[in-house]
């Protein structure tokens, strides 16, 4: 049994929030009509990641509006539904009984749908964007990892700067995780670094790996698009360049266990 991706590589309007939702919710509809099993957006899609300023006005919680539009289309359209990321607002998702890692504030937020419009997963970013970013001062880190089963597949979620950390994705892998979705804000010059470490990842794990990245120009950076799916053996599946566009593909859970008893080398891992 195959599952059919479709990453959605949206071009992300600064702050335009609503028209942004509009675009992915059309983009979730086509990709859905073409039969898409699975369909993934970028990090921060609705308000842009470099908006830094408009992440408390547009912050809400898990159980907000927003959210809400995105659950809707999943259960619309009968998909898995990687809705890119949000700003969080934790106090609201924990007035709404949702378990969050602290009492207030913000985190960078990634929520998996699975055809009925139900919450399977939650990843919060772990790792926050220090250099010439805002994040490590406005956002909370996560601490939790989760998986959920699509298709023959366990499924894990990071985000975007989370790929220069190898050992996020061990512990994945620890968990049963076969393909690691990645959505991103990853912005110019760094095109080689995008690519290596998305590859490597996958690569070291045995493990499929995709990544939706935006594209976009805000006033500190320009995003580079490039989204692309990488086979257990680095192989790249699918890719795009840095124009808005979906990228498709049907990858195999037989695929990994071919290439993990071909080259078995997470057996031969020390402890």
């Amino acid at each position: 049994m195959t599952v059919s991706l479709a990453l959605c590589q949206l071009a992300v309007e600064p702050e335009d929030v609503a028209g942004n939702l509009e675009r992915a919710i059309q983009r979730i509809e086509t990709a859905a009509t073409n039969g898409a099993d699975v369909v993934a957006l970028p990090e921060l899609f609705d308000v842009g990641y470099f908006a830094f300023d408009a992440y408390p006005r547009v912050a809400q919680g898990l159980e907000g509006p927003r959210l809400g539009e995105l659950a809707d289309a999943a259960a619309d359209h009968d998909i898995w539904l990687l809705a890119g990321s949000v700003v969080e607002d934790l106090s609201a998702s924990a007035d709404a009984g949702v378990k969050v890692p602290a009492a207030d504030g913000y985190a960078n937020t990634t929520v998996l749908f699975d055809p009925s419009g139900t919450r399977r997963l939650v990843y919060r970013k772990h790792h926050l964007f220090g250099y010439e970013s805002a994040e490590t001062r406005l956002l909370t880190p996560g601490e939790r990892l989760d998986t959920a089963d699509i298709g023959g597949f366990t499924v894990g979620v990071t985000t975007c700067y989370d790929l220069r950390f190898p050992e996020l994705y061990r512990e994945l892998v620890d968990l049963g995780a076969t393909l690691v979705l990645v959505p991103s804000a990853w912005p110019y010059p760094r095109v080689e670094h995008w690519k290596t470490l998305s590859r490597a990842r996958a690569v070291e794990n045995l493990s499929y790996v995709a990544t939706i990245n935006g594209t976009g120009e805000f006033d500190e950076a320009t995003l580079l698009g490039r989204s692309a799916v990488y086979d257990p053996w680095g192989t790249t599946v699918a890719a795009a360049g840095d124009e808005p566009t979906t990228v498709t593909a049907d990858i195999d859970p037989r695929r990994v266990s071919e290439v993990r008893e071909e080259f078995p080398a997470l057996r031969d891992r020390r402890q």
